[in-house]
């Protein structure tokens, strides 16, 4: 029962994507959809790194000693200033991992 499911699911999702990418069937989205699929990336990120960032074993991390939580708003503060991807990522590794090793 479960492998009928996965497969329904993987044939429904792969022609709905696949609609939108034939190059003879040109879609053409409304202007508001086209700005609410603007939100589907932050709130996709949101629903999958807020668990990692506040959560230890369903339940709460201790918030002061919460490297993850540090690391996600040194992520954010040093996205906004520096602008450069590369960057962020690799002060945001340093930054965390020096968390994790001073903090235990």
């Amino acid at each position: 029962m479960i492998w009928v499911l996965i497969l329904t699911l993987t044939v429904i999702v792969f022609s709905l994507r696949y609609v939108f990418l034939i190059p003879q069937l040109p879609v053409r989205l409304p202007l508001f959809i086209k700005q609410a699929l603007g939100y589907s990336a932050p709130c996709l990120l949101t629903a999958i790194c807020a668990p990692v960032i506040l959560l230890d074993n369903h339940a709460l991390r201790d918030f002061p000693d919460n490297p993850y939580l540090w690391g996600a708003l040194f992520c954010v503060v040093a996205a906004a200033l520096l602008k450069n991807m590369l960057l962020t990522v690799g002060l945001t590794l340093v930054f965390f991992y020096s968390l994790i090793y001073f903090i235990g």
